[in-house]
């Protein structure tokens, strides 16, 4: 019985953390100070010890959670994310007075959920973790009660994602009547001994289960929650679900298509490629126009979803590596953008708009070129980790023939590089035209955001050793 819980432990040590941060918030005295976020860290650094051990070992739990490599990276992003993003709530938690226990519960629920995602290996099992993390972080969207943005922010994020829940489960239903199994293993032999002849039912399936995955990696058409969603959230919570969601939703879509359904590739291959060219160009073409720096790295977002979905396309050696290859640097890149915006937060003013920016390099030069860092990593620029996830994408692309995707991925990311260098231009060359009012940056993150720096030349100058860790990691599963 032990040993059959053995897969699951990393996410039953972040849902002790979870559980434990909501009875101290119970025993917690009005106006008490208690360091709630270091029970989610423990709960991480536990997670972490568990993932360790548990590697090159691929052991299951009762049939439907499976700690394979593959699982496990993903596993490793998720615990930097959770990390990171505890980093980054401290200021925002006490800025906004709100409930520690409650904040923090929900993201360690929410991390637990997007571990289950990623290691499941059944259809219910990974709609069901879903389900965890998606009511976590609809709670999280709309934490801020007494804002009206953050209220309508979470009430459409969740409208939206019922919707595509709906969609997700029709698609589960659909598959166990073609197969009679949710299990990836028993449906994947199952349609490849019936591939020679699609049947609508199956495409059907296959149509449902890729409108559920598309929301929840903000693909178009299915985006259009993303920037409200970005937008009403705290920034550390916006950063967090940026990424998190992102990391596990891609580790499912992946673990799904590639192998259940992969007997089908040449029938979802052909949507999925038209819905990433248009990923990336209305992610990028519309970010363009932003003014709002949150709103304007949600349609960010949106096109690193396109490039994760052209090297899913591509699922080859080079491909299927690059994919969690990309998922770490997008994670740390894009947590560290956020949190800059988290930091410089003061409560009557988010001090999120471009024209913020203004001189920042002269009155918090650490922050902007922190800034500089993560903005240039995002558009991919060498030697930043964004650029060599990039070149991996676009470079397993044209080994698959898909050149046209590889064109249109080189294209946006050169226009991309407007709206990055133009926070980069506001902050070192445009004077603010009112006093700046940055708060102090606490300690816990300016370690955290330095850490994120390090991680992102690390990972753009010697990113061998990670890329054959990826590699031999999804390999053992495709």
């Amino acid at each position: 019985m032990i040993s059959s819980l053995n897969a699951i432990v990393p996410m039953l040590c972040v849902t002790a953390a979870g559980l434990a941060a909501m009875v101290a918030e119970s025993f917690r005295d009005p106006g008490e100070r208690m360091p709630i976020a270091g029970l989610g860290i423990v709960g991480l650094v536990g997670a972490a010890v568990a993932t360790l051990l548990l590697w090159n070992h691929n052991v299951s739990s009762f049939g439907v959670v499976s700690a394979d490599n593959f699982g496990l990276f993903v596993t490793w992003i998720l615990i930097i994310v959770g990390a990171l993003s505890i980093a980054f709530s401290g200021p925002t938690v006490e800025r906004e007075r709100l409930p520690a226990g409650e904040y923090y519960a929900l993201m360690l629920f929410a991390i637990a959920g997007m571990m289950l995602m990623a290691t499941a290996s059944d259809l219910l099992i990974i709609f069901l973790a879903l389900e965890v993390l998606s009511i976590a972080v609809y709670v999280l969207t709309g934490i801020r009660r007494d804002s009206a943005q953050a209220s309508e922010a979470a009430f459409k994020y969740f409208l939206l994602g019922a919707f595509s829940s709906t969609f997700f489960l029709y698609g589960i239903a659909f598959t166990y009547g073609l197969t009679g199994s949710t299990h990836l293993d028993r449906v994947g032999s199952l349609i490849a001994a019936q591939a020679m002849a699609p049947t609508p039912m199956q495409l059907l399936a296959v149509g449902f289960l890729l409108v559920g995955f598309a929301f929840k990696v903000s693909a178009v058409p299915f985006h259009m929650w993303t920037p409200d969603a970005y937008e009403g959230a705290p920034p550390a919570v916006t950063g967090f679900m940026s990424t998190g969601v992102k990391a596990a939703a891609f580790a499912a879509f992946a673990r799904v298509f590639l192998t259940a359904f992969e007997p089908l590739r040449g029938d979802w291959g052909v949507i999925l490629s038209v819905v990433a060219g248009a990923t990336m160009i209305v992610g990028t073409v519309v970010g363009v126009a932003q003014s709002n720096v949150k709103r304007m790295l949600a349609y960010s977002s949106i096109a690193h979803g396109g490039y994760l979905l052209v090297a899913l396309i591509a699922a080859n050696d080079v491909g299927k590596g690059a994919v969690l290859f990309y998922l770490l640097t997008y994670a740390v890149t894009n947590l560290g953008a956020f949190g800059v915006i988290a930091v410089l937060d003061n409560g009557d003013r988010a001090n999120d708009r471009v024209s913020d920016y203004a001189g920042l390099w002269n009155e918090h030069p650490g922050l902007a070129a922190l800034m500089t860092i993560f903005l240039l990593s995002l558009g991919g620029f060498p030697p930043m980790a964004g650029f060599i996830a990039k070149w991996y994408v676009f470079s397993a692309a044209v080994k698959a023939g898909d050149n046209a995707l590889a064109i249109i991925g080189v294209l946006t990311s050169v226009v991309s590089v407007f709206f990055y260098l133009r926070i980069v231009v506001m902050m070192y060359m445009t004077s603010s035209s009112q006093p700046l009012r940055f708060p102090a940056v606490p300690k816990i993150a300016s370690v955290a955001l330095a850490v994120s720096a390090i991680l992102i030349f690390y990972l753009g100058i010697l990113p061998t050793r990670v890329l054959d860790w990826a590699a031999e990691s999804i390999s053992t599963i495709f």
